[in-house]
């Protein structure tokens, strides 16, 4: 059920590789489809926080040699970017031009991606909303932090976008927005270049239209085996009883069962299973962690800048620089002991399923939602992917969430490519889900 409000429109990166093929026209078409679209709805979207001239992204979309073939890709603002500033959502680096690229922005050119501009994100990744409105409803958020990059896919502006993920930010997002979002293992893609908030934490996040789309992406750009394959093995998912965090909306519950009726008629099963109380413990020692790294990554900032931080950024590092060492040694010592127990979880499934978010995105831009569903698995180094395709009473989409052991990244998007093909089947037979 679409929204009236939408001008949501994604486009599949894999199909555009197929209309390139090996004419190079057919990229600078693509390249100057981008621009154009960029130029007709950021105005309203508000994803964009620097765009690449169109001489010099016809230029590099010519040169491009690798399998991205010269595709455009917007990066989130957090990232740095040689040719265009960075800024890091803070006005404190404003006209800020790093000498060089963040270690992904050059694995992106490496293999022929243009960069097509940057996007919007909450101030250094935190949780300070964003101007940025959601494409499936203009009058509500695209989460955060990595708003702009959600969007930005969403609204068709470029196939794939960069975001980040410390929290939420990029399963949300991807939520919110109707769209793939995948959250590597933790490590998998390097975040060198990057401006810091949590380095237990800090990882890079792919947007894409689709599950296909995404694995192919992080395939290209971590150099292992991901893209979706056409596996016979049956996946089994667990679908938690209850969870120790935000109880899900009977929104995001009834979109959770009608996924786990489209996967048992794919012929998936379905076991459900109970948190153990460790996972509970997680919830605190993600925010003691978080909260004793940022206050150390943004000591800078806070020290010689403290006027230009958000009151929201200012009050968690207020609160924040609280946490002694000792604390701090004692929740990164639980989080040790939570990941070794992770085998207890992924007993006899292939992966987890839970929803993305608690909810649709919420209505206004005053907050970037709630990202209770996925913390836990940020801190366990979880490989998830939002697997899209599913719509709210409100109008608005609510995704699923695949979670996967980590390290165990294929299995983790196979599993997300059968749900959300078991989703466009069951919908096509139930066009009112």
């Amino acid at each position: 059920m679409m929204n009236a409000n939408s001008i949501y429109r994604p486009v599949s990166g894999l199909n555009l590789l197929k209309r390139i093929g090996n004419d190079p026209t057919e990229r600078n078409s693509i390249i100057l489809d981008a621009l154009a679209r960029i130029e007709e709805i950021d105005p309203q979207v508000r994803a964009m926080t620097a765009i690449t001239r169109q001489e010099a992204a016809i230029a590099e979309a010519t040169a491009a040699k690798g399998p991205l073939a010269g595709l455009p890709i917007a990066v989130k603002d957090i990232f740095d970017s040689v040719d265009l500033v960075t800024c890091y959502g803070s006005p404190i680096y404003e006209g800020y031009q790093p000498r060089s690229d963040a270690a992904i922005v050059t694995q992106l050119r490496r293999n022929g991606g243009v960069v097509i501009g940057k996007t919007v994100t909450s101030e250094f990744a935190y949780m300070a909303p964003t101007v940025t409105r959601n494409p499936c409803d203009m009058s509500r958020t695209a989460g955060g932090s990595s708003s702009g990059s959600a969007a930005a896919v969403a609204a068709g502006m470029a196939p794939y976008a960069i975001g980040t993920q410390t929290g939420g930010s990029t399963i949300r997002p991807a939520s919110f927005c109707g769209i793939a979002g995948y959250k590597p293992t933790l490590g998998m893609l390097p975040t060198v270049g990057m401006k810091c908030f949590s380095w237990s934490f800090d990882t890079v996040g792919l947007f894409a239209a689709g599950v296909t789309d995404v694995a192919y992406l992080a395939q290209v750009l971590s150099g292992r085996q991901l893209a979706v394959n056409a596996s016979t093995a049956i996946p089994v998912f667990g679908v938690p009883e209850n969870y120790p965090w935000t109880a899900p909306s009977e929104n995001a519950s009834a979109v959770l069962d009608t996924a786990v009726r489209a996967i048992e008629r794919a012929g998936g099963r379905v076991r459900r299973i109970r948190f153990s109380s460790w996972m509970a413990d997680m919830i605190k020692a993600h925010d003691m962690i978080q909260s004793y790294e940022a206050w150390r990554a943004l000591g800078y900032e806070y020290d010689h800048h403290r006027a230009d931080l958000s009151p929201k950024l200012a009050g968690f590092l207020n609160r924040a620089a609280d946490i002694d060492t000792v604390t701090y040694a004692n929740a990164c010592l639980l989080m040790e002991e939570a990941k070794g127990k992770l085998s207890e979880l992924f007993d006899g499934v292939s992966a987890l399923l839970t929803p993305s978010a608690p909810d649709e995105a919420p209505d206004g831009l005053g907050s970037t939602g709630d990202p209770a569903f996925n913390r836990n698995w940020t801190l366990l180094g979880c490989p998830c992917v939002n697997v899209p395709g599913l719509w709210g009473t409100r109008g608005g989409p609510v995704g699923v969430q695949v979670i996967g052991r980590p390290w165990e990244d294929a299995r983790c998007l196979d599993a997300a490519a059968f749900v959300e093909q078991a989703i466009a089947v069951f919908t096509d037979d139930h066009p009112s889900k």
